[in-house]
């Protein structure tokens, strides 16, 4: 489930969702309001559920060997095991918007700053695990996000984390 040439997407756990309207979310750095979606290339970064922390990286151009052997593979999403049923059970629904409703932000998504409408119903995203093995990203399940986390940040590799406020409690011994 990615985004079509000249389409963005919102990936809701809702729907019914008939217009989207700007808004500042709870967790913004700007103050701006928007409508929040993604292009094709960061979809798969959405295909959780939505309060699911995730951890992901992938390889890069400018990944040294090392990095790239210790990811083993070219992408790699991490969930904790108490996600586990969430991801089973979830549904998922992927809305399509014009793309040229929206604007470039920053790297990995697209916003609009005006109320937009689907261009029709939302699709069923279906099976997260089967996504993601059909997209070649290696999904990991661990018992806490921290160790990868702490690693690809301090690594040449490519990463995004979402949703890192709901992971388990980093160990403090």
């Amino acid at each position: 489930m990615r985004a079509a040439a000249g389409e963005v997407l919102h990936f809701s756990e809702d729907p019914n969702i008939t217009r989207f309207v700007p808004h500042v979310a709870a967790t913004a750095r700007q103050p701006e309001a928007y409508v929040w979606a993604v292009d094709a290339a960061r979809s798969p970064d959405y295909w959780f559920p939505r309060q699911c922390p995730r951890a992901m990286a992938w390889r890069t151009p400018s990944s040294t060997v090392d990095d790239g052997a210790w990811l083993g593979s070219a992408r790699v999403h991490a969930v904790e095991y108490g996600w586990l049923e969430a991801m089973r059970s979830v549904r998922l629904f992927a809305y399509r918007f014009s793309a040229s409703d929206f604007e470039p932000f920053q790297d990995n998504a697209h916003v609009a700053t005006r109320t937009v409408q689907p261009l029709g119903p939302p699709a069923p995203v279906g099976d997260l695990f089967a996504l993601h093995e059909e997209a070649g990203i290696e999904l990991r399940v661990l018992p806490t996000l921290w160790p990868f986390w702490d690693t690809v940040t301090a690594s040449t590799l490519g990463f995004s984390g979402i949703r890192l406020r709901n992971a388990s409690p980093r160990f403090i011994p």
